[in-house]
Order: C-alpha cells, then structure tokens, then sequence
C-alpha cells in the first residue's frame, strides 16, 4: 500500500509519504522513497507502477524549471507525464501467461509547492486529468488515500490552513503513524517535506524525530485537556 498526502498550511506545504512498496505480483513488499525534489521550490509523489514512476522522476530532474516557471503548472506537469503514461500503455503487455495478477503501467502522481504567496497542491490522474486541490487544503493518492482523507477529517477541526507549517509536519505525520497503526502495508520510515516561499526542505530522520516529539507533546495536552474537562 502506498500513501502520499499533502496539507495546506498558513506559510506553505508540507508532503508525507511512507516507505512501502507492495509488488502483488511478486507477493512481496520492499521500501523505497516516495517524495522527490522538484526542482528547488517543489517536491512531488507517486503511487502506481515504477517503471512509470521512475521515468516521472527522471523527466522531472531533466524539466523541473520549465514545469515551475510555466504560467500553468498543472498543465505543464501534465505536458511531461502524458508521453510517458502513453508510451507505457502501448508497451504494456496485459496477458503474460501465468502472471494475470501481475498489475498494470497506471500511475498517479501529485505535486505540490508555493509561489507567489500561494499554495499549489496538482494531481495528475493516470488517464491524463488534471486536479488542483489547494483550495481544498489537503489531498492524498495511493491505495491508503482513503483512509488519509478520513484521518485528515479527524484533524480538520485545528484548522490546518491557519497554522503553521511545524503544526503541519506534526498533523501529516500523525496522519501517517495512524496509518501505519490500522494497514500492515503501510511501512516506516516516513518521509516529510516542507515547503515554504524559500523553497523545499526535506526532513532529515533527526528533524522527523523532533517532529515526532511535537506530535508526543500535542498527544500529552489532548490527554490533560481531556482529563482536565471529564474527570
């Protein structure tokens, strides 16, 4: 199972993914990175087939300025992967014998970042659709995306979008740690990105631990405002 979401905060973005790849075809399952730069001012995520996945990532090194200095950057995101998805559907070889279970060359992939003072959050749908979701504030694709749009309900009432972009880190790993709680195929290690009007940071394992002691922190204050209001 693959989860890669993304929430709007007040000052910028924050991505997460998890680490765990499953190869049904196979029957087996392996970690792997899940969020990429994007150039400098943006990083970017993917759920699908990896041989789509890897091509994505490689064009994306090759075309990531001219994606971000595109006056629309869904469809210059979408300019970039169409050839690709295309040119792995007429490759595709669907009944190899022995292997009806081996999966498809499908990929969804969602990027993010901030420019001009405002968020951008664009999905680009194996079928070549395009859909912006910053004014939704929080989007997910990947086989858990549902259950990460419930837990980011569950969250909805801090009002995300008014809050800081630590605040941020914290909810989107919390989101992941419940994830990784309910799904056995929803693997550690995390991955975070934040993303700001200076550009992307990706979170090193010291700076997701820090985060992870936030996330304690809030844990403890819900704890003793519970215990404070009931008991």
């Amino acid at each position: 199972m693959t989860v890669v979401l993304a929430t709007v905060c007040q000052d910028g973005v924050v991505l997460g993914s998890d680490s765990q790849i499953t190869d049904k075809g196979r029957g087996m399952t392996y970690p792997a990175e899940k969020l990429h730069p994007l150039g400098e001012l943006a990083a970017w995520g993917g759920s699908g087939a990896r041989s789509v996945l890897f091509d994505v990532e490689r064009c994306f090194g090759e075309n990531s300025a001219a994606i971000l200095e595109a006056p629309d950057i869904g469809r210059a995101l979408q300019e970039q992967i169409l050839p690709i998805l295309r040119h792995h559907y007429d490759t595709f070889i669907s009944d190899v014998p022995g292997d009806e279970g081996g999966g498809t060359p499908s990929a969804y992939v969602m990027a993010a970042g901030w420019r001009d003072g405002e968020p951008w959050i664009v999905e680009i749908t194996p079928s070549g659709m395009i859909g912006h979701y910053a004014d939704i504030g929080f989007h997910a694709i990947g086989s858990g995306a549902a259950m990460a749009q419930q837990a980011g309900s569950l969250l909805s009432h801090f009002h995300l979008t008014a809050r800081s972009l630590r605040f941020g880190c914290a909810a989107v790993l919390r989101v992941l740690e419940a994830l990784d709680l309910t799904s056995a195929s929803v693997g550690r290690p995390f991955s975070l990105c934040r993303i700001d009007k200076d550009g992307a940071h990706h979170l090193s394992e010291k700076e997701i631990e820090q985060v992870s002691k936030d996330v304690r922190r809030w844990e403890a204050a819900e704890q003793a405002a519970i215990a404070d209001i009931f008991d």
